[in-house]
């Protein structure tokens, strides 16, 4: 399971590729003179691929309202990027010397005189201001207002079967706000709908596994199913619990104690508090101590409905006990977004940053990278170069659809994991043997057959494709330096012989059949809620592990934080840090047998049974060293303590 901001946001023509983001470390989107803007700076990007002169309806009503958010520069953009940089990598003398988020905004951060200037030329213009933050104004007005202010056109767009507002050229500030301003949000509305103000919905239906289970991999042996690859198949895992994660991933004697991790994700579950003491009770794990699990949420939450928000109570929960069950010591912090648009998803990640919340930030959720559009993505680096300089690093999933072709048509990654200023984890299917021995993994890509109606073999094995760790090669951000020499050149040149940004960076177990065991309150069919449990997966169980691992590895460091990893990641690439997953790891084909309730929690409508075939990640594969699929690999024995400071 992976929450998908996309869903919340219009289709786009997946053909149209995106400019590209200038600099492999750079801010964003520079502001540029251009011929076409006298006396103006344009700000590259605001004008969506989308935005054609075909799909061109004409031009917006005036009085049509907009509401828009204008990201501060600060007053050193490039020396964030360079600060953000040289604090990260190991390499460098300012290895760890990070500022306080007091220091940072005092060096990078926007000036009053700089944000005096952006309001009075906002008001100026006819626009309201209706807010100030650290980063960014936000304003409404209408249509003439903001097209007086941007230098600009807005006119509607054919996009699909709906019709959106858009720049019809790059918006521009004046020249005299002197980069004040980093990028422009809002001016087109495709990825927005009306809000309207709520309560948060009763948990989502039950959902519950059938048996027969396996208790570790390969312990119950489904002898009564047709053969898969020339031998009997082992029944899915009920679910591996924190203790063999534990096992799998080097973890030892550390707990994370003290280490302060923050999980992002829409919403709150009303019931987290109890779920998740219910399940460490249950399973072993330590009893949380007073204040070791908190929440900071909005005032207010938002879009409910277009959200979907109970759907988000299972991605906390999970991200909650995971990080639990793996560093049991770790304070735990949860940030909720008032709703599942990228607004409300960057004030949550602000929030980590500007208070310094926890050194770090697992993030399960994300979206196609043609939805994401180059304002965006800049708003989104500034947040992260400023956790950069504060020692905090961010995790992302890097998705749960493989290549993307079989979910949208077109080969593509995921965002914001394609950002060269975060950790993208991909997944795996994870054996754990007997005894809590690591056995070996495969990259996680799903392939599901039936059982034929007279049990004797699997319907046109061994079927389609289900789903499959994200990863591939951007088309929109260049190839960060710390990818140069491991990332082979055939992936970073996929989609330009400049090179480009390749996901993901690091894994962790993804495959829902070799899931984990979450527990959570859910509705039951008679209207009751209850607290049970289930196997669940996806690289929304890999990002909250390997943040989790994180912890124990910043533990091992003495408590000093870590920070952007991906430097000190790829420092270790070939080292005995990792397990070098491949799709391959004994010899002959892998499975599992699943059986499954066909309405999802009991018998009464039958049951399901399936083979699902490991390591068949859609056209991505785990190969021997670096691939889109692992990474690097995965956490091996040596890697927790791989960071301790000699």
């Amino acid at each position: 399971m992976r929450s998908n901001r996309a869903k919340m946001r219009a289709g786009v023509s997946l053909a149209a590729t995106l400019p590209m983001l200038a600099g492999a470390l750079a801010l964003g989107i520079p502001a540029a003179h251009a011929a076409d803007h006298p006396g103006r700076d344009a700000l590259t990007g605001t004008k969506p691929a989308w935005a054609t002169a075909k799909a061109d309806q004409g031009a917006t009503s005036d009085g049509a309202r907009v509401t828009a958010r204008v990201y501060l520069a600060g007053r050193d953009a490039s020396g964030l990027a360079a600060y953000a940089k040289a604090v990260s990598d190991p390499n460098s003398a300012a290895y760890g010397h990070y500022l306080s988020a007091r220091k940072a905004q005092a060096r990078f951060g926007a000036t009053k005189a700089q944000v005096a200037a952006v309001k009075s030329w906002l008001r100026s213009a006819g626009l309201k201001v209706t807010g100030v933050t650290r980063h960014y104004v936000t304003v409404t007005g209408d249509v003439a207002a903001v097209e007086k202010a941007f230098g600009t056109q807005l006119h509607d767009y054919a996009k699909g079967a709906k019709t959106y507002r858009a720049p019809a050229k790059t918006a521009s500030v004046p020249e005299s706000l002197k980069g004040a301003v980093l990028t422009v949000t809002g001016l087109d509305n495709a990825p927005h709908k009306v809000t309207h103000d709520d309560q948060l919905p009763p948990p989502d239906a039950v959902f519950k596994n059938s048996g027969p289970f396996s208790s570790y991999y390969g312990s119950n042996v489904a002898t009564g199913l047709p053969d898969a690859y020339g031998q009997k198949i082992p029944y899915a895992v009920k679910g591996y619990t924190g203790k063999q994660l534990r096992a799998a991933y080097g973890a030892g004697s550390r707990t994370g104690k003290g280490v302060r991790v923050a999980i992002t994700d829409a919403y709150a579950s009303p019931t987290i508090a109890y779920d998740a003491a219910t399940y460490a009770a249950k399973h072993g794990d330590a009893a949380y101590t007073t204040g070791q699990l908190k929440q900071v949420l909005p005032s207010k939450y938002t879009k409910t409905k277009e959200c979907g928000a109970a759907g988000w109570y299972g991605e906390e929960t999970l991200d909650v006990e995971a990080v639990h069950a793996v560093a049991p010591g770790a304070q735990i912090t949860y940030v909720g977004a008032a709703s599942c648009y990228d607004d409300d998803l960057l004030d949550s990640l602000g929030k980590i940053v500007d208070n310094h919340l926890a050194d770090i930030v697992s993030n399960s959720w994300g979206d196609i990278e043609a939805n994401q559009t180059p304002d965006l993505a800049a708003a989104y680096d500034q947040v992260f170069q400023f956790g950069a300089v504060e020692g905090i690093g961010f995790y992302f999933s890097s998705g749960d659809n493989g290549d993307e072709v079989d979910n949208t048509g077109v080969k593509q990654v995921d965002t914001p994991a394609n950002s060269a200023w975060v950790t993208a984890v991909g997944g795996t299917s994870l054996a754990v043997g007997k005894d809590d021995k690591y056995l070996w993994e495969t990259g996680w890509g799903t392939q599901k057959a039936v059982l034929s109606a007279d049990g004797t073999s699997w319907v046109n094995f061994p079927g389609a494709f289900t789903s499959g760790a994200g990863g591939g090669t951007s088309r929109t951000v260049a190839e960060p330096y710390y990818q140069k020499g491991v990332v082979p050149d055939a992936l970073a040149t996929a989609n330009s012989a400049d090179g480009n940004r390749v996901v993901p960076d690091i894994a962790a177990v993804g495959d829902p059949n070799t899931g984990f065991k979450v527990g959570q309150t859910q509705t039951f069919p008679d209207g009751t809620e209850k607290y049970s449990e289930y196997r669940i997966g996806g690289t929304s169980l890999a990002a909250p592990v390997i943040a989790a691992v994180q912890a124990l590895a910043q533990e091992a460091r003495g408590g000093k934080a870590i920070g952007f990893a991906n430097p000190a990641i790829y420092a270790k690439y070939g080292s005995k840090a990792y397990h070098d997953v491949t799709d391959d790891p004994t010899g002959s084909g892998l499975a599992v047998a699943r059986v499954d309730f066909a309405n999802g929690y009991d018998a009464a409508d039958g049951l399901i049974t399936s083979v699902r075939s490991l390591g068949k990640d859609s056209s991505l594969s785990a190969v021997k060293g670096y691939d889109d699929v692992t990474g690097v690999g995965t956490p091996a024995n040596g890697y927790v303590e791989s960071y301790r400071r000699r």
